[in-house]
């Protein structure tokens, strides 16, 4: 490009990152950490991206947790699993990559920056049934951080969603969540504890509702950035990237606007684009989703728009997994920015999901990527499945959460707004009136509400297998016999509620190699040009293998763009992945 004099640059780094995101300030602290100069922009008014609305958990094989708590992993376990799960779809080495370097950054991060991470023990695989599947330990979440450090710097950033929250305010980790939502004993108790804990804290609680005690993705993005400000890593917020600045071959910089003016970010050893997906953006979505398609059933943050793939795409680069998704049903809150996940609900006893026939599709229980492929896969069939619908009855209602409302326990119905009715969630006193009221076959749900009573009493279901698997039964109740996740649905009311095919964010990007560089065509490297994230093509192809497969890798390979920055740039690396 003509404009791409040297000396024109209005801030210069060694190493340009896009996006605020876990992965990309991940890739700027490994940076720093093997003294390169790094600097993090984020087009949003506020940091930390989808990461900081997410669970915060990273998929990390052979953690060093397993063996501290009295489990077991291998290398050989964990990518035969992988091939399991992802096949062909992806270049084993690609997979080796990852698994030889997961481990490693979670320990250079703790040891070098004081970002932690544990493992949750009984959090199994997504497919712990295939060669290779764990029940357990190899998902982790980010230890608690105390906001307080952050000073200041925590008004900027992005808040959790409140779904994610206890009352809608109090912050609890993976292993807490599952406590309460199954009912595990000392459910109660430890309720109680939170809630006290919270309102408790007199002298943070005149500052803000939001909680001191930051876990889930706030703890993540929390502890990377004051690793960053510790550092001295800058970050520039509201500046979008507009283009990259390619010059002689090679990626040198971005064009940026900031609050209105154009800037020019030099990049002497690299870009890394971190800047998410496309699931804001409606054009690409029909491009390349499954139709129907609608930003309105996201359930990401308004902020991704797909910058980074157009601008990867400008220059050459290969797409791979456009048409995936990290998806999961979805329902509409009213007032709510963006859809609500139903991660938990479909694994409590009591519900049954129909399409319009009134009749199931699939393992309500099913990890949910898996679900909502079946969502489309039926509604392909003529079945009218997207939407669809969650039916269960008053002892579901009152004793388990619904997405949009609370366990009927804490919020009963007298306290939802009266225009929801029949509008949010449908409510009658008959399975016959109920399908009246949602438009789905009388005959087909009458059937299909008695064959699932029919499986609770047995503790079998012969249909899809619900309640077979660990993961199936990692978010039902355990008083539930003979299968936690089979209950019967037999007490009015009934309920409805409509699920929608959303996601948590688009799976397809840049294709990248074993060292995070964005490659062409033809397989040929774009130097200078490094991507992770929702921005690259997934390392786990078109599957899900487990809690924290988004994160993980994201950060992962942001790490190991760094590392391979810094060898091209023939700086001396620390020692990376020192053990603990």
């Amino acid at each position: 490009m003509a404009d791409n004099d040297k000396s024109s640059w209005d801030q210069q780094f060694d190493v340009v990152v896009v996006g605020s995101g876990a992965g990309g300030m991940t890739a700027a602290l490994c940076a720093q950490g093997q003294g390169l100069s790094a600097v993090v922009l984020e087009k949003d008014s506020k940091y930390g991206g989808t990461s900081a609305v997410s669970g915060g958990g990273i998929w990390i094989p052979c953690n060093d947790d397993i063996a501290r708590n009295g489990g077991s992993d291998s290398y050989e376990e964990a990518l035969t699993y992988l091939k399991a799960c992802i096949g062909d779809e992806v270049p084993q080495e690609k997979l080796e990559a990852y698994l030889k370097n997961a481990p490693e950054m979670v320990r250079y991060l703790r040891n070098s920056f004081g970002v932690k991470y544990t493992n949750v023990p009984k959090y199994p695989d997504y497919y712990p049934d295939r060669p290779g599947g764990k029940d357990g330990q190899r998902s982790m979440e980010p230890e608690a951080f105390d906001a307080s450090l952050l000073g200041d710097e925590f008004d900027r950033q992005r808040e959790s969603f409140r779904g994610t929250l206890l009352m809608g305010r109090i912050a609890m980790t993976q292993r807490e969540a599952h406590i309460l939502f199954s009912r595990s004993p000392g459910w109660i108790g430890l309720t109680i504890k939170m809630m006290l804990k919270y309102w408790l804290d007199f002298a943070w609680r005149r500052k803000t509702r939001r909680d001191r005690r930051q876990v889930l993705g706030q703890g993540m993005v929390s502890a990377l950035r004051y690793a960053m400000l510790q550092r001295n890593v800058p970050l520039v917020l509201e500046a979008g990237m507009d283009s990259l600045i390619h010059e002689n071959g090679r990626v040198v910089g971005v064009n940026v606007l900031h609050k209105g003016r154009k800037l020019r970010y030099g990049a002497r050893r690299g870009v890394v684009l971190a800047c998410g997906g496309f699931e804001s953006n409606q054009q690409m979505r029909e491009q390349y989703l499954a139709k129907p398609t609608t930003v309105a059933w996201s359930a990401a943050p308004p902020i991704n728009h797909g910058d980074g793939i157009r601008a990867g795409q400008a220059l050459g680069a290969a797409l791979k997994h456009m048409d995936k998704v990290w998806g999961s049903p979805t329902v509409n809150k009213p007032g709510a920015a963006q859809q609500i996940t139903l991660f938990i609900e479909r694994g409590m006893p009591g519900c049954v999901a129909v399409n319009s026939k009134g009749k199931r599709f699939t393992n309500e229980a099913a990890p949910y990527p898996d679900f909502r492929d079946a969502m489309y896969a039926d509604h392909a069939k003529g079945n009218g499945t997207v939407p669809c619908w969650l039916v269960f009855d008053a002892t579901f209602r009152y004793k388990y959460p619904m997405g949009i409302f609370l366990p009927g326990q804490i919020e009963p119905d007298s306290r939802l707004p009266k225009d929801w009715l029949d509008k949010v969630y449908y409510k009658a006193d008959s399975i016959e009136a109920l399908a009246a009221k949602i438009g789905v076959d009388v005959n087909g749900l009458q059937q299909t509400v008695a064959d699932m009573n029919g499986y609770a009493a047995s503790g079998v279901d012969p249909q899809f297998g619900k309640g077979t698997t660990a993961i199936d039964r990692y978010y039902s109740d355990p008083s539930v016999k003979p299968n936690s996740c089979l209950g019967p649905i037999v007490k009015a009311p009934f309920y409805a509620v409509k699920m929608y095919p959303g996601e948590i964010g688009t799976k397809g990007g840049l294709v990248t190699d074993t060292q995070a560089r964005v490659l062409r065509e033809d397989g040929s490297v774009i130097a200078g040009l490094y991507a992770t994230g929702n921005t690259s093509a997934p390392v786990m192809g078109a599957t899900y293998p487990g809690a924290g497969s988004t994160l993980g890798p994201a950060m992962t390979f942001g790490y190991i763009a760094a590392r391979t920055i810094a060898e091209e740039a023939k700086v001396q690396p620390q020692p990376l992945g020192v053990a603990a």
